[in-house]
């Protein structure tokens, strides 16, 4: 007894100068690192981005009975007691004495420091330092700021740091939502964490529960339940945990969505790259988990139906992009972006550039056209322009600019251009509301070139295009030689559809840092882009299409949709673009080849000679929105402020073609390349700038701002 008396007084004295001596070490880095978390449109977690699975939050996020059932559990005399306990020391000190193993005797401050300034070895050295640490951090640190930092750095099973993390993988919950009952079970987690993280498993829930049971007792003991209240929570019975996911992947259209939303929010804020990736931060997203899933059931379903790269070489390399916006806000609910980053398929199809949009571009001519007029004779002002004006829709004729002269064409033995239409049918002279209806080019061109090519330009742009996607001034412009991405064009007909305001598209609502909101994600307010008059009768000649013309496939939604169908030349792209009042959705579909080296025709894919998009784009638009709007209400579009049958000046005819030999401006030689990065978990950006030059071909595919 002697000897341990003299061993105690050696250790006391000891104690004495190790707290002269000890310093406060440097926070251990790995104890700060966390992870950005997004989150689907209703709160639910949609993936987990970072090395550590961690979310630091305030303590003023933690509601105070949940701090109460650690504080009960772990040491009740926290806010009162000097960072140690006496009487649990030197239980350990003479348990160690006696040649024990190293007990924890460990308080709230005591753990606290040892997961954030130590590591976790079991030796007395560690055991010294972390009590001399605890005895002095408390001139450092406030009780509420050790209490934060302890609540963040416990390790809770499944994977979790921090309260937050744990929450969201017990309950799917942030740490705000959480009650007392659920507190008191995590609570109980810190101590076994690989025992607790399985009390889903009815084999594991009798120790969990028992545990939970006692931190429930200890709330009632110390004053902070009362009687009756344990009573209650006991009746209504153990919060079973949520089963264990693997909520972090970025597989499927996850990592898409995950890459879209991290470019908008280092646009939209003063985040940098590197800043984001140090972690930490809440991402709420415009998605919705159950139309992106729609959406990526509707293309696997027409795969299934049409694609059979096994057997037939044709279908190989197909690929898909698709994107539904809400027009009345600009909030983009669903993409498609490819076949997953986990196949390795990187390039997300829904927001990147580089594919033709073919024939969807014409309904910007015929907006530009009701804005502005169209010069319809060299000198004079521009003349009104209604869906009842008649242009030459014959195949194969000459084309002329506002001031009267033929366009001319170098790969023509007759030097001018012979624009053509995909079948030589004589339609003669038709209406703008008919050509559109079935797709013919003739007319459109012809427009174009009367309204100019800045006023088709612009008209696009204050629609949503973005400018570095646009084509040069060329006749093929204004039949879609440019590249949009699906999410552009899905927003650009949107502005139709929400009667000529135009949103911005945005996947971001609102980004949270410590639990501090950041500024810059209030969703984007709308602007004017055209008169409603003018997107109304917009909307009213492509609700045509839908019900008489090439876009018919899409009645079979069942209720009023207005579209337009859109295929370039060689079949290299085919596109479906449709809208409701409350969603619009845009589908493209392309064949790359072999190495990626480019655009290739689709012709003989799904064993059809021709690809259009009235085919294959549109059965996925038709099987993602009719489940996408089932259970909503049927609206109707607004009704056409224009009379539909407008009388308007008919365009001057062109004399006949001079030559026999009519040709038309073809798809690039060499289709745009399509880049397809490294695995990253971003992408870079391209902003919106002035025209490019004159190529020869069109832009790289490349991502785009959304």
């Amino acid at each position: 007894m002697t000897v341990l008396m003299l061993l105690f007084g050696g250790m006391a004295g000891a104690i004495g100068f190790a707290y002269v001596t000890v310093a406060v070490p440097s926070v251990n880095p790995n104890t700060q690192l966390q992870n950005n978390v997004f989150y689907w449109s209703d709160g639910s977690q949609m993936a987990s981005v970072g090395q550590v699975n961690r979310q630091n939050v305030s303590l003023s996020q933690v509601p105070s009975d949940v701090q109460w059932d650690f504080l009960a559990a772990e040491n009740a005399s926290f806010y009162t007691d000097p960072g140690v306990d006496p009487q649990g020391i030197l239980r350990a000190l003479y348990h160690m004495a006696e040649g024990g193993q190293v007990q924890s005797g460990s308080t709230i401050t005591q753990q606290f420091v040892k997961n954030t300034y130590l590591s976790q070895d079991q030796t007395l050295s560690r055991k010294f330092k972390e009590i001399m640490i605890s005895l002095k951090i408390g001139t450092k640190l406030s009780k509420q700021q050790i209490l934060q930092g302890y609540l963040n750095s416990n390790y809770y099973g499944r994977g979790a740091y921090g309260i937050e993390a744990a929450a969201q993988a017990y309950y799917h919950l942030p740490v705000e939502k959480l009650n007392v009952s659920q507190g008191a079970f995590l609570a109980a987690t810190v101590n076994e964490p690989s025992v607790m993280m399985n009390a889903d498993d009815p084999q594991a829930r009798p120790q969990a529960t028992a545990r939970w049971k006692y931190v429930l007792h200890r709330m009632a003991a110390i004053g902070k339940l009362s009687p009756s209240q344990e009573q209650r929570y006991l009746r209504a019975g153990f919060p079973v945990p949520k089963p264990m996911s693997r909520s972090g992947s970025l597989s499927g259209q996850v990592g898409y969505l995950v890459q879209t939303a991290e470019q908008y929010v280092e646009q939209h804020s003063s985040l940098t790259e590197q800043q984001l990736n140090q972690g930490g931060y809440q991402i709420h997203t415009t998605f919705d988990r159950h139309q992106v899933a729609e959406l990526s059931s509707s293309v696997a379903r027409m795969r299934g139906q049409h694609l059979d790269p096994k057997n037939r070489p044709a279908d190989r390399n197909v690929q898909v992009g698709a994107a539904s916006v809400d027009p009345t806000t600009g909030a983009i609910v669903a993409l498609y972006g490819g076949d997953g980053w986990n196949k390795g398929h990187y390039t997300d199809n829904a927001n990147s550039s580089g594919v033709p949009v073919g024939s969807t571009f014409k309904p910007f001519d015929l907006a530009a056209a009701l804005d502005h007029g169209a010069v319809l004779s060299p000198g004079q002002p521009p003349s009104p322009i209604t869906p009842e004006s008649r242009f030459d829709g014959d195949n194969g004729i000459e084309i002329k600019n506002q001031q009267g002269q033929y366009l001319p064409d170098g790969s023509d033995p007759t030097g001018l251009l012979h624009q053509q239409n995909d079948v030589s049918t004589k339609w003669g002279y038709i209406t703008l509301r008919k050509a559109m209806e079935q797709s013919v080019n003739t007319p459109y061109v012809q427009l174009g070139e009367y309204v100019g090519y800045g006023n088709v330009e612009n008209e696009a742009m204050a629609a949503g295009l973005l400018r570095s996607s646009l084509q040069y001034d060329t006749a093929g412009f204004y039949i879609g030689t440019s590249t949009p991405s699906a999410i552009r064009m899905a927003d650009a007909y949107g502005t139709f559809a929400a009667d000529g305001v135009h949103h911005e598209p945005y996947s971001v609502t609102k980004v949270l840092d410590g639990g501090r909101q950041l500024p810059g994600f209030t969703p984007p307010a709308g602007s004017r882009a055209m008169p409603a008059s003018t997107a109304d009768t917009v909307t009213s000649v492509l609700r045509d299409v839908v019900e008489h013309g090439t876009g018919t496939n899409a009645l079979a939604l069942g209720r009023p949709a207005a579209g337009k169908t859109g295929t370039t030349d060689d079949y290299k792209s085919a596109w479906f673009i449709g809208y409701t009042p409350q969603l619009s959705t845009a589908v493209t579909m392309f064949k790359e080849g072999s190495g990626n080296s480019g655009l290739r025709s689709m012709s003989g894919v799904g064993g059809y000679s021709k690809v259009f998009g009235a085919d294959m784009p549109t059965q996925v638009w038709l099987g993602y929105m009719s489940a996408a709007l089932q259970g909503q209400p049927v609206k109707s579009f607004p009704r056409h402020r224009h009379s539909a049958r407008e009388p308007t000046r008919t365009a001057l005819r062109p004399p006949p073609p001079r030559h026999p030999r009519p040709s038309r401006p073809r798809a690039p030689p060499h289709p745009p390349h399509r880049h397809r990065p490294r695995p990253s978990r971003r992408a870079a950006t391209s902003p919106a700038g002035a025209p490019p030059p004159p190529l020869p071909h069109p832009p790289p595919r490349r991502p785009v701002p959304a």
